[in-house]
């Protein structure tokens, strides 16, 4: 209860500025009422979705609507509110010294200054803009992206090979079926020699990929396989189930679902793919992540192989990386990684700037990072989750050419 009246109190608050900030401006009465309604609508459907929500069900379109709601309403006015509580401030002040002046013709507080509210409204056009753009086609603008990596002890026979690499698919957020089908068909345009995927093919349940058996079936198969991994989407932790029997049930769907499309599941064990004698191994954990659980087994997944194998690791989490993998005594060229879906959104201008703020919890969040010659690559992902959108930060298609020669990025 306390929650939803501090909740209730913050959202008045903000409401109160963001029509002080109109009313400066705007003089139709037409256009209040308009905003009342619309205003008052908006609040009540979030309230009731967020009191009904049903744990046993876990994420819906109408969750995820809810969410992008709070984003694209309440973080504009947070900002407008921001710039007109510190323009109170200064009249405040001022107040102060108008009355200590005893000069009381004007009134203790000055009026708003037009141009305040002009440009916290223009301020707040820009989130509002963007939270609307990501949900509208944010979500669906997949993104090749490339990166040539050279490894002097990549074997020959593999100079040149290429993976498309995707991750968190999360197919209970899609609702555009020609969409999907043309990331797809993107992904079947780069023939890559490898595909893998490493984790959250679903949110929770895996009836949520039974529309989508056929579409992801359509990915082609390459020279080498395709892999995956699981994530921590996949093991039903985020919803509250009947049973352990069924949670466990749905966690055995899940992985069925991968033979299905044709993809080889990894769980804590390596397959090695062999061209002209020589050798390259895939290794593929289970989900292992800081404050998400350490199922993966780095270990276990690698028994058999020597030290100096070429080997690629397949780990949902980055924080594995950061943690365990590069500091691992064996050596692993190249991990791959998803998981921060780099929190769809930031602000991403090539050779410029890379920004988001889940750069703050994850050092290693999006693209491409290396220590001592040990890689992870980070894909910011196919699909999406909580929020309906993605701002700045599009789905993403990798493609990663091998390369045998020096050590460069």
């Amino acid at each position: 209860m306390i929650r939803w009246i501090v909740f209730l109190i913050f959202v008045t608050i903000l409401e109160v500025y963001a029509f002080q900030a109109f009313k400066t401006l705007v003089k139709s009465k037409a256009f209040f009422v308009f905003y009342f309604i619309t205003s008052a609508a908006a609040l009540l459907y979030i309230v009731y979705q967020l009191t009904n929500f049903d744990r046993s069900v876990g994420q819906t379109p109408k969750t995820m609507l809810t969410f992008g709601l709070l984003l694209l309403l309440y973080i504009p006015k947070l900002l407008v509110t921001i710039i007109l509580f510190s323009e109170d401030i200064f009249r405040f002040f001022t107040g102060i010294i108008v009355l200590f002046a005893k000069n009381t013709e004007s009134g203790f507080l000055p009026e708003r200054r037009k141009f305040v509210s002009q440009i916290a409204l223009g301020v707040a056009a820009i989130p509002f803009a963007s939270f609307l753009y990501g949900m509208w086609k944010g979500k669906y603008n997949f993104k090749v992206i490339k990166q040539t990596l050279f490894f002097p002890d990549l074997p020959e026979s593999f100079d040149g090979t290429t993976i498309t690499h995707i991750s968190d698919i999360h197919s209970g957020s899609f609702d555009d079926a020609e969409k999907i089908q043309y990331a797809i068909d993107l992904i079947n345009e780069q023939n890559s020699d490898l595909v893998l995927f490493t984790g959250d093919i679903v949110n929770t349940l895996a009836t949520e990929m039974d529309p989508w058996i056929g579409t992801f079936k359509g990915i082609h198969n390459p020279k080498f396989g395709k892999f995956s991994v699981l994530g921590n989407h996949d093991y039903g932790e985020y919803i509250n189930w009947p049973s352990q029997h069924d949670k466990i049930q749905n966690f055995e769907a899940i992985k069925s679902i991968h033979d299905k499309i044709d993809f080889k599941l990894l769980l804590n064990e390596h397959v090695k793919i062999q061209k002209n004698n020589q050798e390259l191994a895939i290794v593929g954990v289970e989900n292992w992540g800081r404050k998400f659980g350490e199922r993966g087994d780095l270990n276990l997944a690698s028994q058999g192989l020597a030290k100096e194998d070429f080997k690629i690791v397949l780990s949902h989490d980055p924080s594995h990386w950061d943690e365990v993998i590069q500091h691992h005594e064996s050596h692993y060229h190249l991990t791959l990684s998803g998981h921060t879906h780099g929190l769809q959104f930031g602000i991403e201008i090539p050779g410029w700037i890379k920004w988001s703020p889940v750069q703050y919890v994850y050092k290693q969040w999006a693209g491409l990072y290396e220590n001592i010659g040990r890689y992870v690559y980070v894909n910011r992902g196919f699909g999406f989750h909580a929020y309906p959108g993605r701002v700045g930060i599009m789905p993403e298609i990798t493609v990663i050419e091998l390369k045998k020669g020096k050590n460069v990025a």
